[in-house]
């Protein structure tokens, strides 16, 4: 299924990173640089959707929770 929403395959590139605080608040990171903060439920929402997965489904959830998933003009 991830295979049609990632076409030019630009997630394989990896340019989403996270890092996890001590006070549970999770910081996104797009190419190094930082562009949300997560916290609260969403935070131990996003956290069950990563934990263990692959890198393909990292970027994917990361991509979906910061909006910068789709562009352009789809329905």
């Amino acid at each position: 299924m991830t295979d049609n929403i990632d076409k030019r395959n630009k997630l394989d590139q990896e340019p989403f990173s996270y890092r996890i605080a001590k006070d549970g608040k999770i910081f996104i990171y797009w190419q190094n640089k930082q562009i949300m903060t997560v916290k609260e439920k969403k935070a131990v929402a996003l956290l069950k959707k990563i934990k263990g997965k692959d890198a393909k489904t990292v970027q994917l959830a990361l991509a979906k929770i910061t909006g910068n998933f789709k562009h352009g003009n789809e329905r």
